[in-house]
Order: C-alpha cells, then sequence, then structure tokens
C-alpha cells in the first residue's frame, strides 16, 4: 500500500481493484476519458438535492442521491432480472459511472447548505482535482491533490469491514449496485466505522491543549469511553495506513503553510497512548482516522464532510465487490446463523392473565 500511495493517482488504483492489474498508458487514458465524460448529473437530481434539508448529515444526503441515480437507471429499470447484470461489460460501465458521479452529488449538497450554486465538473481535470473545483471553485496546489489522492486510496478496500460486508449481504441477494452502495453508505456512517474520522476531531477538540491530553486520557479511561482513532479489529500492532496518512498530514500542514493546534494535541495523545499500560495490553495504535481528518481540515472541508469523504474512497472497493458477485457463478445468498440467547420455550397466556 506504501507504494500505491507514493506512485498512484486514485484512478490507478480503483482500475486495479476492478481489473487486478495496474493500468497501461492506454488503459490508464481510456478509464479516466470514461469516468471524466460521466461526472455530470441531471438537473433532477439537482433539484432534489436543492431541497435537501441544510441540517441534514452529508451521509444521509449522498445516500439518497445515490438511490436517485438507481431510479434513474435506464437499464436497470428495463432489465431488473438478475441475468441481465451478470454482462461484465454493462457492470463495468454502471461502476464507472456511479464512482464518477458520487463527487458531483456531494460537492453540490455541500454548495447548497452554503446557499451557493453547484459547480459543474470540468473534464479537463483529474478526480481528485475536479472535486475541489467543484467545492470550492478552485484547485489548491498538487501538494494537496496528491494528498487527497493518498487519503483515498488508503480507504479504497480493506477487506470485509462492516460497510463492505453489509454491501456483499445485500449483492447476495442479487440486488443491484445502488442497493448495495446504498447499504455500505448506510452502515460506514455509524461513529464506530466512516464516523470515526470525525469523532476524533471532537476528541481533539475536546481535550483543548497538548498539556492536557495525559489528564483527559486518564479520565477517560477511568470513565470506560471508547476513545475514537485507537485500535482496530485487525491489526493489532500499528495499521500501515496511519502510518502513511500521518507523514501526508505533516507534509501538507507544512505546505499549506498551516500551524493547527490539533495536530499538536494529536502527536502528545499519540505519545501518551504509545506509553499507556493499558494501550499497550490491548495493543491498541492509531488508526487511519486518527490523523485524517486534521488534513481534510486544513483543506477547507467541514468536520460533517469528513466521512462521505471516506465514502468517496471506498467506492471503489465496494463497486468490486459488487461485480465480483454479480458475475460470479458461486455466489450464493448471505444468511449468517446466530446462536439465540432468550428463554427456553414457554406456554402461552391469554392476555386477560398476563397482569
Amino acid at each position: 500500500v506504501q507504494d500505491l500511495a507514493d506512485l498512484c493517482s486514485f484512478e490507478e488504483v480503483a482500475y486495479l481493484i476492478w481489473n487486478g492489474e495496474l493500468p497501461n498508458k492506454a488503459q490508464l487514458a481510456a478509464f479516466e476519458k470514461m469516468e471524466r465524460s460521466n461526472r455530470a448529473i441531471s438537473d433532477q437530481l439537482l433539484s432534489v438535492i436543492r431541497l435537501f434539508p441544510k441540517q441534514a448529515h452529508p451521509m444521509d444526503t449522498v445516500r439518497t442521491g445515490v438511490s436517485y441515480l438507481g431510479m434513474e437507471d435506464a437499464d436497470l429499470a428495463a432489465n431488473c432480472e438478475a441475468e441481465k447484470w451478470s454482462d461484465p461489460k454493462a457492470n463495468y460501465e454502471k461502476s464507472v459511472r456511479l464512482m464518477a458521479k458520487i463527487p458531483t452529488i456531494i460537492a453540490a449538497d455541500y454548495r447548497c447548505r452554503k446557499g451557493k450554486a453547484p459547480i459543474a465538473p470540468k473534464p479537463e481535470l483529474t478526480f481528485s482535482q475536479n472535486f475541489f473545483h467543484m467545492c470550492f471553485g478552485e484547485v489548491p496546489p498538487p501538494e494537496v491533490i496528491k494528498a487527497f489522492d493518498v487519503s483515498l486510496i488508503l480507504y479504497a478496500e480493506h477487506g470485509f469491514n462492516a460497510s463492505t460486508f453489509t454491501a456483499r449481504v445485500v449483492t447476495s441477494t442479487l440486488s443491484d449496485i445502488y442497493s448495495a452502495v446504498v447499504a455500505g453508505i448506510g452502515s460506514l456512517k455509524g461513529p464506530l466505522h466512516g464516523g470515526a474520522n470525525e469523532q476524533v476531531m471532537h476528541v481533539l477538540k475536546e481535550i483543548e491543549s497538548p498539556s492536557r491530553a495525559k489528564e483527559w486520557m486518564l479520565t477517560a479511561l477511568k470513565e470506560k469511553r471508547k476513545i475514537m482513532g485507537f485500535g482496530h479489529r485487525v491489526y493489532k500492532n500499528f495499521d500501515p495506513r496511519a502510518t502513511i496518512i500521518k507523514k501526508t498530514c505533516d507534509k501538507v500542514l507544512n505546505k499549506l503553510g498551516i500551524h493547527d493546534p490539533l495536530l499538536d494535541i494529536a502527536h502528545q495523545l499519540e505519545e501518551v497512548a504509545l506509553k499507556d499500560p493499558y494501550f499497550i495490553e490491548k495493543k491498541l495504535y492509531p488508526n487511519v482516522d486518527f490523523y485524517s481528518g486534521i488534513i481534510y481540515k486544513a483543506m477547507c472541508f467541514p468536520v460533517e464532510m469528513f466521512t462521505v469523504l471516506f465514502a468517496i474512497g471506498r467506492m471503489p472497493g465496494w463497486i468490486a465487490q459488487w461485480k465480483e458477485m454479480m458475475e460470479s457463478k458461486e455466489t450464493r445468498i448471505g444468511r449468517p446463523r446466530q446462536i439465540y440467547t432468550g428463554f427456553n420455550e414457554r406456554k402461552y397466556t391469554s392476555i386477560s392473565k398476563r397482569g
């Protein structure tokens, strides 16, 4: 993942996830051309976005936007039979269309909630450049674009995490790509998953000063609070993505000439945690969410948008899982078994005798 983060664009990594190999120049050019030509969303969808309540969470608005894309998909409406969705070429085109339109939905919603007119996508810009332009009306320095690309690459795919598993369960019923992605978005929204990067920022603001990091940590442990940004269900040592995102965070803040007190607090909190017996015993280390929020804040994204930025990155992963299952003859409906922990068999009691 270090090589991909250092040397690849997000578009290259999306291609890799869907095709199993990095693209050559011709393949990348064709992929970029298809993605760039599919960024625009309909006037009808823009009208719907303008109606979203301004207090709505961006994860809710992008979820609704994806649902609307599904209703607009003429191919989906005409061919509801699952057999029609096993065509690799058609699925590939549908996948690129969805990946291309997600940033447009998110940027349009961001502009509308600020009382500004949406900005149309520009096909001459890269995926990340275009997203910044649609949000802010300008393209930041290349170092910032690279940092954003790195964050998306690190989020792109990560095994059977909660949102991917959710999307796969939906896909196992042979449902459509929009339903699978909407389900993934719903799962990602939770604070124990994609919402963790938002929660980290709230924690850093609560601490207020690097000098209070140790005191805050001890109080949080005493109160048995869950400390967001530390630990991972898979990694029992450092999350390799966290190491990359930390270095990227330092680089982008230096480039922008930003001294963010929250970064100082984050460094101090990490130092305290790495020396704390509880964190050492439980093998709790900073994860990728710990520093990603500081990068996004430096890029001028509001905290409530952090999870939808995660969703942009994870989109190729969800889509790859959907494509794989839809095109496989081995796909079976997901039906996990459960262990019952309730009452044993009981006799029926009429309502007049239930007290």
